[in-house]
């Protein structure tokens, strides 16, 4: 039996967010929390999905085969994450360069949002440039999960990439 096209649909975000969170998840499906995430995976998706040893979401080889994602190749490789971890990926600092504070990263996506010549504005919904600190912290954590981003730990986590800039193509995930 063939899946849904809501569980299809379920089914590639998990493949493009992977590794991911039953938070992150909810947050996208519009569920009340991770409960009902864990449900719908056990019922709908069951085989299609497995957890790391980190507890993380992953989908399987066939269930990335199966909504078309391609293996990767030679490269950059693309990364496909929700817009605010996009502008993330833009300003944190660089794999060579010292790593930043959640607060730090925070105030240069204020900037970008504010810059009138800023090129991204078309990728912005109303109001997207309101984030606080733990949105993101979240975000850069979800980059961090994808293997893009480190942390460094000083007196508090700071973040820089893992990887070259040219390395990692990132694209937003349509937002519903």
């Amino acid at each position: 039996m063939g899946l849904s096209d809501e569980a299809t649909a379920r089914l590639e975000d998990v493949v493009a967010l992977q590794p991911t969170k039953n938070a992150e998840l909810a947050e996208r499906w519009g569920m009340d929390g991770g409960s009902e995430v864990h449900q719908y995976l056990e019922s709908e998706l069951a085989d299609h999905y497995y957890r790391d040893e980190n507890s993380l979401i992953r989908a399987t080889a066939d269930a990335a085969a199966l909504v078309g994602e391609e293996p990767e190749e030679d490269g950059p490789r693309t990364v496909r994450v929700p817009a605010l971890q996009r502008q993330a990926f833009a300003v944190v600092a660089d794999h060579d360069e010292r790593a930043e504070s959640v607060v730090s990263v925070l105030h240069k996506l204020r900037d970008a949002t504010s810059d009138v010549g800023d090129t991204d504005g078309a990728d912005r919904a109303d109001g997207e440039g309101d984030h606080d600190a733990d949105d993101v912290r979240s975000a850069l954590r979800g980059l961090e999960r994808r293997g893009i981003v480190e942390v460094v730990q000083r007196t508090v986590p700071t973040f820089r990439l893992a990887v070259e800039r040219d390395a990692v193509s990132v694209e937003a995930i349509d937002e519903e």
